[in-house]
């Protein structure tokens, strides 16, 4: 007979015993607890063990004797042949089996080191990262900017009142749970310590400038400090230095449009510190494009939460609680797993491309583009950009000219590879192909009609060569 289960994080099956599968019973006692059953085949056939009743007596002892767990043993009955169910309970300490430690992972069993080891060891204890305490640290340590920036604006998003934060630091920090008996916890140096690389490696953000997809970075910068102060840095260095603005009037009003939304942005830079996994030593890494910006940051999603879910209604659970808390408190996020709401939201309003989230090199990355409207407004205000590391960005003399140039009757596609290749003229078929979305094909086939319109020409060869613009009062040809 076959029993109603399959193999999951909580059972496994094995034909017969070996002393090895205690390693199985190790991995249970340090996750969620499970079932190991002996005398069953992998697909839940009951086949049966000939020596049942020795087995009951021996795995407890086995047990008792490798790792001191006691797991209730049964032996059962199905069909005249008897298996054995070995019960284990998740134990509220570390476990390990000669003096290796396991955990399950889906339905196998893996072994844990490094840093893995460290958070199981956390994880089994009912504790976080952010929540262990730091000796030799004093509230008087802190950056009183950062402080003082989390007082503002917890005061302004009425996350607390005035009679709450009127009080000195190491009050407003215990009133905030960020103090483990007399030490400042991890949370608290990360969110307001001036250095707080000193307690997790490679805690900063880095921004670079990218030219073509990563081939070739034309400046870059490192953000430092608390990591109250790193959002507000980093925010105001992306949208001044690093990304280009669209300029237009109402009436005597300036505007300045970006190709994604500033504030939509600065959800996805919180995501990233608050669910960082500061255990690792990989900063937050932001690469800028002429029409595109990445965000990632190192730490796997929690498996209750898919990347596919992210936009859908989901339970808040952040790697850093303690951190979010901080954050939430003074206004910069919300508690209930709505940042990616927050995003759609203000996508939908500014009429921006909604943002793409894939796991990526054991952490999150999220691509923002611009949308068309976007492109079109950029390339009838003749706004084309192209970076260099002196300035940080200037634009052609001729690019009003390019763009009122072409002729009425330009497909649009053109239009868009002109623009990437006038940001890029190395750019090869394929770096164009992912800077525009476009397929390599649609690219070749527009490049063919920008270059018989006289807008374009090769020079040098296909590998070495680039892309010259030409002089838009010697095109004589139309596309």
């Amino acid at each position: 007979m076959k029993l109603l289960k399959s193999e999951n994080r909580n059972v496994e099956f094995k034909r017969s015993w070996h002393d090895d599968y205690l390693k199985w019973i190790c991995a249970f006692a340090n996750t969620e607890g499970g079932s190991l059953y002996i005398g069953v085949e992998d697909n839940g056939e009951v086949c049966g063990v000939s020596d049942s009743h020795k087995l009951s007596e021996d795995i407890p002892n086995k047990i008792l004797s490798a790792m001191g767990l006691i797991c209730d043993v049964e032996v059962l009955t199905d069909d005249g042949k008897q298996y054995i169910k070995v019960s284990v309970g998740k134990y509220p300490f570390p476990v390990s089996y000669h003096g290796r430690y396991y955990k399950r992972s889906g339905s196998t069993t893996q072994e844990v080191t490094g840093h893995e080891l460290d958070k199981m060891i956390l994880s089994v204890q009912g504790r976080t990262w952010d929540s262990v305490p730091v000796p030799n640290v004093t509230a008087d340590d802190l950056d009183n900017d950062s402080v003082k920036i989390f007082k503002n604006k917890a005061l302004e998003h009425n996350r607390l009142d005035r009679e709450s934060l009127d009080v000195p630091n190491d009050v407003l920090l215990r009133n905030l749970r960020l103090y483990e008996n007399d030490y400042l916890t991890k949370a608290a140096v990360m969110c307001f310590h001036p250095d707080p690389e000193k307690f997790a490696t490679c805690a900063y953000i880095k921004i670079g400038f990218f030219a073509d997809n990563d081939a070739d970075i034309l400046y870059q910068d490192e953000i430092h400090g608390s990591l109250i102060l790193q959002v507000e840095k980093a925010m105001d260095l992306i949208y001044t230095k690093y990304m280009k603005a669209l300029i237009s009037y109402e009436g005597i009003n300036r505007q300045e449009t970006f190709f994604f939304p500033k504030e939509a942005f600065r959800e996805l830079l919180l995501n990233a510190v608050i669910h960082r996994d500061y255990m690792r030593p990989t900063p937050i890494q932001i690469r800028v494009y002429a029409h595109k910006i990445r965000i990632w940051n190192i730490g796997k999603m929690p498996e209750e939460v898919s990347v596919e879910k992210l936009f859908e209604s989901h339970p808040s659970e952040p790697r850093n609680p303690n951190i979010a808390n901080v954050f939430f408190k003074a206004g910069y996020v919300e508690s209930w797993g709505r940042g990616y709401k927050n995003i759609a939201d203000i996508c939908a309003f500014r009429k921006a491309v909604l943002p793409v989230p894939q796991e990526n090199s054991g952490g999150l990355m999220v691509e923002c583009l611009p949308s068309e409207k976007y492109l079109e407004a950029e390339f009838g205000q003749g706004r084309i950009v192209a970076h260099d590391t002196q300035s940080n960005t200037h634009e052609p003399d001729n690019c009003t000219e390019i763009a009122q140039k072409l002729p009425r009757n330009c497909p649009e596609i053109a239009q868009k590879t002109l623009l990437a290749l006038i940001n890029n003229p190395k750019a090869s078929i394929k770096a164009l192909s992912v800077e525009t979305g476009l397929s390599e094909r649609t690219i070749k086939y527009h490049l063919k009609l920008l270059k018989d319109g006289g807008f374009i020409e090769r020079v040098g060869s296909d590998r070495s060569g680039y892309w010259s613009i030409i002089d838009p009062n010697k095109t004589q040809q139309q596309l």
